[in-house]
């Protein structure tokens, strides 16, 4: 029987109400909800003051959130990533069997690159789903393309949800190294987390895209050709602006990747990993600020636009998260979380377990905004009660257990395919089907994970 104070009772309770309040009312930030409650317990039950609860506000991870999505809000109503779709598109040329591949790779692309998933489904949602009706794709089979691709590359290190991800890794880090959990470089770790992301959603989503459909409706065009011109019109040349920001977007990547390859590592000092970062490691957020008042004095962009595409509600539910759970950990609510999943668990079938509990909760709430900061920070935790597990196995499952139920069409996701989808569509039928699977991916997620991250190991 697990022990627990007033405290930690009252920070477990709390957060129970809040994550319950973000499944009932999409509409209200649950981020503000969660400050309040932080306020409140801290002040009640732990002996916090409102000064000190707010204090936990997690700065560096607002400053990089804001960095990245501000550069890429200024390549997104600057028109540079409408052109960059449509001329991916068009190397499709007449061959419309090609069409899903050049979607999926696109989509997984763009994710990577840095708007993250959420800026991309709704970019090429209206696109893709209009494409769908054009050459007679199911809108189910395009929808589970769609967000199998885009929360496959989620968590690239450049892309917001991948970037909270791994701030909190990075917050872990001094704990799992205390364990003796051998963690070594960081950035290939991220590298790491994002390509497990990639083998559950390919498995998962794209995989049921082939079995339910997608592979029949591929070999039925192989010999099937339409107009490239209707599909997706030539778009006009690149301007400067836009030749500018896709250098912008290319040096972004390069700063990221380069100073963790060995044999470019020398080419970066001190004084310009300073420039970029910690002085050890790349700091996306600096170089997105970088880059992006380049742009702007070079007059590519429109400063206030991109203010407004930044996704300010996300970043305000992941810092009001993350002050609840700072509360909850200093009453003792989150060891108590560790003591009961560890519980029902053992090193390996924790990732099985942790996939499926995160699976269900995200079916109706925020997966970065809620989930990840909720169940990220048990990690350390877990594995000291279990006695073992690999830190970023574990994380593998937080994150695509929560990921894999975004077809739901209760999730923004689901909901923006089903919207674009084309007139011809049953779309009453639509939903059933992306809720019938949306639910079963938090099943089919957790055997996933129970295997690829538990079993085997990856």
């Amino acid at each position: 029987m697990l022990e627990m104070s007033t405290a930690a009772i009252a920070s477990l309770i709390g957060v129970i109400i809040v994550v319950g309040i973000s499944m009932y009312n999409e509409d209200l930030n649950v981020g503000i909800v969660a400050i309040a409650f932080g306020i409140g317990i801290g002040a009640i039950f732990a002996d916090l003051s409102a000064v000190k609860v707010m204090q936990a506000w997690p700065l560096d991870l607002f400053m990089v959130l804001t960095g990245v999505t501000f550069l890429f809000g200024i390549a997104t109503t600057n028109g540079t990533m409408e052109k960059l779709t449509a001329n991916a598109i068009r190397l499709a040329k007449g061959n419309t069997a090609l069409i899903p591949l050049i979607i999926f790779v696109l989509i997984t692309i763009i994710t990577t690159i840095g708007p993250g998933n959420i800026a991309t489904v709704t970019l090429m949602a209206p696109v893709v789903m209009s494409i769908a009706g054009r050459i007679g794709m199911n809108a189910f089979l395009m929808t589970l393309l769609v967000v199998g691709a885009a929360n496959g590359a989620a968590f690239s290190p450049i892309a917001p949800t991948g970037i909270i991800s791994n701030s909190f890794l990075l917050k872990m880090v001094p704990q799992l190294e205390a364990m003796g959990q051998h963690l070594g470089d960081l950035n290939m770790l991220a590298w790491k987390i994002h390509l497990n992301s990639e083998i559950a959603q390919v498995v998962g989503n794209v995989g049921g895209f082939m079995v339910f459909g997608g592979w029949a409706w591929i070999r039925r065009q192989r010999h099937s050709t339409l107009s490239i011109d209707d599909i997706a019109p030539k778009p006009e040349p690149f301007d400067r602006s836009q030749w500018l920001t896709l250098g912008c977007v290319g040096i972004l990547i390069l700063l990221v990747i380069l100073p963790s390859l060995a044999i470019t590592k020398s080419l970066f000092t001190p004084t310009i990993m300073n420039l970029i970062g910690t002085g050890k490691a790349t700091n996306v957020g600096a170089v997105a600020f970088l880059l992006s008042t380049v742009l702007l004095i070079a007059n590519a962009g429109d400063s206030k636009a991109a203010v407004k595409s930044i996704p300010w509600s996300v970043i305000i539910m992941v810092g009001g998260m993350g002050i609840l759970i700072d509360v909850m950990d200093k009453a003792g609510g989150l060891n108590a979380l560790v003591g009961i999943i560890a519980a029902i668990s053992n090193p390996v079938s924790v990732n099985g377990v942790l996939a499926l509990v995160t699976g269900v909760i995200s079916a109706y709430s925020s997966s970065s905004g809620v989930v990840m900061p909720m169940f990220l920070p048990l990690v350390p935790g877990l594995i000291e009660q279990l006695g073992g597990g690999n830190a970023i196995s574990m994380i593998s499952s937080i994150n695509v257990g929560s990921h894999m139920v975004d077809t739901s069409p209760l999730s923004l996701f689901g909901a923006i395919c089903i919207a674009c989808a084309d007139e011809k569509e049953d779309k009453g039928k639509l939903f059933r089907q992306l809720l019938i699977w949306g639910f079963s991916m938090s099943v089919v997620g957790a055997v996933l994970c129970y295997v690829f991250f538990g079993l085997l190991g990856l």
